[in-house]
């Protein structure tokens, strides 16, 4: 009726099983089942899947995630992840997906922290939220603190977010988008180590991969080594590029002086050929 049909045009409609009633809302077809989900239970769509809604950048666990207010309690959640609890933003009735920030607190919460870090730097990046509204919104919990805390806009997708925490959290500095030969590098450590992420938006051609890998050998000309690692590994094989960067820093080549060698390491599935052989263990420095 907010629309503007009538009691009996709804009703002939869902007689007609052109659509169908979920509670106060009236669900067209094609409709998201996430939305319907959260409808039939007077909720909102929350967490990662808001954050899909919104178009961030978003590690998914294959799960609906879904928010009620606190106490609710006749509702069947199936195998959603449910959440409670009141929102940051004063909730509007009508609204089935909550919004950015809400969603960001969530995320802080329910995820870990570096996959919490890259959805929280999708939205700065995106401009979806302000880096300045987020630090005037008041936030009850010391994981979305901690999360606030760690947030820029330096990184230029989500996949680049995960190292740069993940590196952080093990005590290894790193500096992002450090302008090297007149182009910035994703992660620069120390003085002469490189490492870029080739994430799925910014190196889909052959002509950006082209014009990575030149900038790669203008790197290693100029005495920086390089470490190029692809979005699978980043999600899928990270024990093993830590362990290569470890090692690289074992052997100096994060410093200025480092012994010449061959400094182009493409870390990847389809890159065995130029992974570097390191040794089962060396010492850190």
């Amino acid at each position: 009726m907010v629309a503007g049909f009538t009691k009996y045009a709804i009703a002939s409609a869902v007689a007609s099983g052109s659509v169908r009633r979920l509670r106060r809302w009236i669900a067209t077809a094609g409709v998201s089942p996430e939305l319907c989900r959260a409808a039939g239970i007077s909720g909102r769509v929350a967490c990662l899947s808001a954050a899909r809604h919104h178009g961030l950048w978003t590690m998914q666990d294959g799960r609906t995630h879904l928010a009620v207010k606190h106490g609710a309690s006749r509702f069947d959640p199936g195998d959603a992840v449910m959440h409670w609890g009141a929102p940051s933003m004063p909730p509007d009735r009508y609204e089935l997906v909550e919004p950015v920030v809400d969603a960001l607190v969530r995320i802080a919460d329910c995820q870990p922290l570096d996959h919490a870090l890259a959805t929280w730097e999708s939205a700065l990046r995106s401009g979806r939220v302000g880096a300045g509204y987020l630090r005037n919104v008041p936030l009850r919990s010391e994981a979305a603190r901690r999360v606030r805390d760690g947030a820029s806009q330096l990184s230029d997708s989500g996949i680049e977010s995960i190292p740069v925490a993940r590196l952080r959290r093990i005590g290894i500095p790193v500096r992002q988008q450090v302008v090297v030969d007149g182009h910035p590098v994703d992660v620069l450590i120390g003085e002469r180590l490189v490492l870029q992420v080739d994430g799925f938006e910014f190196h889909r051609t052959p002509a950006q991969r082209e014009r990575d890998l030149a900038q790669d050998r203008r790197l290693v000309l100029m005495g920086y080594t390089v470490f190029r690692f692809g979005y699978v590994d980043v999600l899928y094989g990270w024990p093993t590029i830590e362990s290569e960067i470890r090692h690289a820093m074992a052997a100096g080549l994060h410093r200025i002086g480092a012994r010449p060698t061959s400094r182009i390491h493409a870390i990847g599935r389809d890159s065995g050929r130029n992974r570097v052989n390191l040794p089962e263990s060396a010492p850190i420095a």
